[in-house]
């Protein structure tokens, strides 16, 4: 007896040693991101077998309030996708431990990756990094444009500003068709602050980035040119179609003749677009002119919260997340740009006729450093929309928007 309870003890420390490790991934709610993320984890437990990886995922709108009151409490993700933008407070918060050096060298981090995943440091450490990263483009829809008798894509804005007003059908507010998905919060407050500003010779902010520099001539010369495109050219309106994505559903629908969107946007259009569309790079102001693009990314970190056995699965697991065979899978399922440098530059990628405008932009693309990411949105957001949807005057609403961001950048800094 006393032999069968000493094997029985040793067994059952043996299956208590096998026992997989468990940990729990967070991402917000995104279709294709979802689906992608299961089939990674799927092969990655495949070839892991003592580790398991739990996957939940929240609203877009609910999901930083649900890591502030998780990660603290010690529940929640042990590794945390999150946008670039958002490091800041989740450094400053002590959301994310630093990743350790040994299994993620800084200086191939710095080698291997996109140059705008520097911005993902702190204090010369990485505190997460990104499967891929994302530059903006204009999709277009071909049968629209033949339909108007427009040949090819636009180069200029002001090719970008005729072929839309082919396409518009209907009056301002009831169109039928839109000429240009506006939809200042989505990617178009980017495409003024990181594009237009700069393609009309100014700065959005000095280089430490802790002041604005936007409350100029260049600065009123871009918000004038972007929101004229509703106001006196009626290319379209915001929310057209109803929810957070509506310039892109209606895209979708085949009731929009431009939108300027992510590359993210690639699996999403791909999928459910019954028509034949196209993707050109941004345009410039004139033929030749300077080009400019905004880049970002999502991000993957480790949380305070993993320590021990987990600590070790969440690096192995983040090891995955960022390996080159990853980012091709999420290259073909999701549309994102591979973050790795050989990746991007890749011969076949550049030349491809979705993709391919995407990586074209990489080495013009511009990335915010946002201390306070929702709030410096909601600055440039409001700014917009006070002379889209108020008839504000545009010079007052620029120097609106860079008084509001600027307390927003002296309470962090000051801090």
């Amino acid at each position: 007896m006393k032999k069968l309870l000493a094997l029985s003890a040793v067994l059952g420390m043996t299956s208590a040693v096998a026992a997989p490790v468990t940990i729990t991934y967070w991402q917000y709610d995104y279709a294709s991101k979802v689906t992608e993320m299961n089939a990674l984890i799927k092969k990655f437990e495949a070839a892991n077998p003592d580790i398991m990886v739990k996957q939940e995922n929240f609203p877009y709108d609910a999901y930083n309030q649900k890591v502030a009151t998780s990660v603290p409490a010690g529940q929640g993700p042990d590794v945390v996708n999150m946008y670039y933008g958002w490091l800041p407070q989740y450094i400053d918060s002590g959301y994310l431990q630093p990743l350790p050096a040994k299994d993620f060298p800084t200086s191939q981090i710095d080698a291997t990756f996109a140059p705008m995943v520097r911005i993902s440091k702190s204090n010369g450490k990485y505190y997460a990094l990104p499967t891929a990263v994302r530059t903006l483009a204009v999709f277009y829809n071909k049968d629209l444009f033949r339909a108007a008798g427009i040949t090819q894509p636009p180069h200029t804005w002001d090719q970008f500003i005729a072929d839309a007003q082919k396409i518009v059908k209907g009056t301002a507010p009831r169109y039928t068709t839109l000429g240009f998905g506006i939809q200042p919060d989505a990617q178009d407050y980017h495409v003024v602050r990181e594009v237009l500003l700069r393609q009309f010779g100014g700065q959005p902010y000095t280089k430490d980035g802790k002041t604005v520099t936007y409350a100029s001539d260049a600065g009123v010369k871009a918000m004038t040119f972007y929101t004229d495109m509703m106001t006196k050219q009626k290319l379209g309106i915001p929310n057209f179609f109803p929810g957070n994505n509506s310039y892109r559903d209606a895209f979708i629908a085949g009731k929009v003749g431009m939108i300027i969107d992510g590359s993210f946007a690639v699996g999403t259009i791909s999928t459910a677009a019954k028509f034949n569309w196209g993707v050109t790079p941004l345009p410039v102001l004139k033929q030749g002119g300077m080009r400019a693009n905004f880049g970002s990314f999502w991000v993957n970190g480790i949380t305070k919260n993993a320590t021990g056995d987990k600590l070790s699965a969440s690096i192995k697991f983040l090891k995955f997340l960022t390996s080159e065979d990853t980012q091709r899978d999420w290259l073909k399922n999701v549309g994102e740009i591979p973050a790795s440098r050989k990746l991007s530059g890749d011969a076949a990628l550049r030349s491809d006729p979705v993709f391919g405008p995407f990586v074209y932009s990489l080495p013009f693309a511009y990335s915010t450093v946002f201390v306070d990411e929702a709030g410096q949105r909601k600055a440039w957001v409001d700014a917009i929309n006070t002379v889209l949807l108020q008839g504000g005057d545009p010079a007052a609403a620029i120097k609106q928007a860079a008084s509001n961001e600027q307390k927003i950048l002296d309470g962090f800094y000051k801090k």
